[in-house]
């Protein structure tokens, strides 16, 4: 079992979608029971309330599950619990290193370092810039290099 943990800065709009785009990519793929899927914010204003409706209509629009999408802040426990901790920008990044104990084993990386090809690291705000669907686009490819290289490194059998 491998456990897979995107962070944004609220928890509402990238981050829940990459959650949700990676867990239907991962379910299509046969493999539910071997990879735990979540996502945090490092900021606090939106724990318990649920994804943004601009993300909630992208995932519904693609006809991707998005019932469990709520809010909730990246926690010192997180850093031990899950494998992968994947940022949506070099500020979260950095943000999520200044948490992270000597002790935790847990690989940090930018999503965006599965796009190679990709120079601005940052996946964009959506909150800010209102462009849900370019996001989508960058997360959903992004998580399909993820899931291969998931299956590359941790599910080896």
């Amino acid at each position: 079992m491998v456990a897979v943990l995107f962070v944004c800065l609220g928890n509402i709009c990238r981050s829940p979608m990459a959650e949700a785009i990676f867990r239907s990519q991962v379910s299509e793929a046969g493999l539910l029971n071997e990879v735990d899927i979540d996502s945090a914010g490092t900021g606090h204003w939106h724990i318990g309330k649920p994804a943004h409706d601009g993300t909630l209509g992208l995932l519904k629009q693609k006809q991707i599950a998005h019932d469990d999408l709520i809010a909730r802040q990246v926690t010192r426990d997180d850093l031990k619990k899950y494998d992968l901790v994947i940022a949506m920008d070099e500020q979260n990044f950095s943000d999520l290193q200044n948490m992270r104990k000597v002790e935790d084993d847990v690989e940090i990386s930018l999503l965006l370092d599965y796009l190679p090809e990709q120079r601005d690291k940052n996946v964009p705000d959506p909150y800010f810039t209102g462009d849900f669907e370019e996001v989508y686009a960058l997360i959903s490819e992004s998580c399909e290099n993820l899931l291969a290289d998931v299956r590359n490194r941790w599910l080896v059998s």
